[in-house]
């Protein structure tokens, strides 16, 4: 396994402070085409808050500035994820623990590295915490041939978008990512990502709490 070392540092929202810089960056990223979304998404909302969310954050080392964002809503089966308050999944998602991928955004002019760091973050994550599916909602074409490269499958047959009240009302393809099978299916498709995501270590991304990081359950209130 190589090393690579980045531009900035990913890990996980550990203070009030770094989830309302997270915010900043949703605000600014979605403000221009989701403008009646702004000044709530400048704010924490309670899927934030809650005990099953791992907000993602990252930093531009040389300014300290917050440049990208992704949430991570994780449920054991049957405990539903956030866009499920808007559709019903089918049961071969709703029998598995399951993870919702929402609010990835990258500032304007950061590193082009970024967004792939941030589905990487993403995906360990989820394999850390024995998810078996990722799903996300992705509100155009563009982002759903983005997001099929990866692996996602459409979560209904039908492959019909569905409004989202968290999306701004606006629909979206609901798509679903197998953690299990995915570095199989990479590797076998020889995917251009397989290096980066599997077989590269990026020391600057750190997603769990070590001794020097590690800070009081609260570190998160409001």
């Amino acid at each position: 396994m190589s090393t690579a070392w980045l531009s900035f540092r990913l890990g996980v929202a550990r203070s009030s402070q770094d989830l309302h810089d997270a915010c900043a960056v949703r605000a600014a990223a979605y403000g221009h085409h989701l403008p009646q979304l702004k000044a709530a998404l400048a704010q924490p909302d309670e899927v934030d808050r809650d005990p099953g969310t791992a907000v993602l954050l990252a930093r531009d080392k040389a300014s300290g500035q917050p440049i990208g964002t992704a949430r991570v809503q994780r449920r054991a089966p049957r405990s539903p994820v956030e866009l499920e308050h808007d559709v019903d999944l089918p049961d071969w998602l709703t029998a598995r623990p399951r993870a919702e991928v929402s609010r990835l955004a990258v500032m304007p002019g950061a590193d082009p590295a970024l967004r792939t760091m941030l589905v990487k973050a993403s995906f360990l994550f989820c394999a850390a915490n024995q998810i078996r599916w990722m799903v996300i909602g992705a509100r155009s074409e563009a982002l759903v041939r983005i997001y099929q490269r990866l692996g996602f499958v459409d979560a209904f047959e039908h492959g019909n978008p569905l409004p989202l009240a968290h999306g701004g009302g606006l629909e979206h393809r609901i798509l679903a990512l197998d953690i299990v099978a995915t570095e199989r299916n990479w590797f076998e498709g020889r995917h251009t990502l397989y290096t980066t995501i599997f077989e590269t270590y990026h020391p600057d991304v750190t997603l769990f709490d070590t001794p020097e990081t590690a800070q009081p359950a609260e570190r998160i209130a409001a």
